[in-house]
């Protein structure tokens, strides 16, 4: 029988979420937001990123990490955010929530803008361990969501597929997403081979996310 490529991760031993529990039991703090390289706090941690297009629960999802309300705020406009935002989690970790994408109403000179930014910075920050794509559970992949993937390719970063909002899925429904997603990341060097289903508002997989993060070096 064959091995299913890219298969949901495994939920956590108790050591493991315990050691994911600790990291995130310390404080989160905003540090600022970044619109140029020299603007980069000092590489003195490891760091993890988030990306994903517009609406699909970045800022609920670091939330939901941290536990901290309001630490990432959702705006309403969609695209608002055209910082890179970094955040610290204890002594030990940033988290860097990248500017959303996939928005329409962006002009086009700012959308190049950030791509630049990100290039960027997902090509020259050397204690970054690991991308985390965002993927909306009732959406599956989208082309921007590929674009960003690349993008990571060609960046050497490692990056991980979360799937937000399960809660919002059928069973059913979430096997077909699962199996689209799958056959996107194929296509991608940099992806790593297993996938992450979250649910910031009912806590489902946070542990788990919490867990990975922890035990990166």
């Amino acid at each position: 029988m064959t091995a299913l490529r890219f298969p949901l991760v495994e939920s956590p031993d108790a050591f493991a979420t315990e050691t994911g529990r600790k990291l995130f039991a310390g404080p989160s703090e905003f540090v600022k937001g970044v619109v140029a390289m020299d603007g980069l706090p000092a590489p003195d941690r490891l760091e993890v990123c988030f990306a994903g297009r517009s609406n699909v629960g970045k800022s609920s999802l670091i939330n939901a990490l941290t536990g901290t309300k309001g630490l990432a705020r959702a705006s309403n406009t969609p695209g608002r955010t055209q910082e890179i935002n970094f955040f610290t989690q204890g002594l030990e970790l940033y988290l860097v929530d990248l500017p959303g994408y996939g928005y329409a109403n962006a002009p086009v000179k700012v959308v190049e803008k950030w791509q630049r930014l990100l290039k960027k910075y997902l090509s020259g920050r050397q204690t970054l361990r690991r991308a985390f794509v965002l993927i909306d559970s009732r959406h599956g992949v989208k082309p921007v969501d590929a674009e960003i993937m690349k993008l990571l390719d060609t960046s050497a970063v490692t990056f991980q597929c979360v799937l937000t909002k399960a809660d919002k899925v059928k069973a059913n429904d979430r096997e077909k997403v699962l199996q689209q997603v799958r056959s996107a990341l194929a296509k991608h060097p940099a992806a790593f081979p297993e996938i992450v289903l979250t649910s910031s508002e009912k806590g489902d997989g946070i542990p788990t996310l919490r867990s990975i993060i922890a035990h990166l070096e």
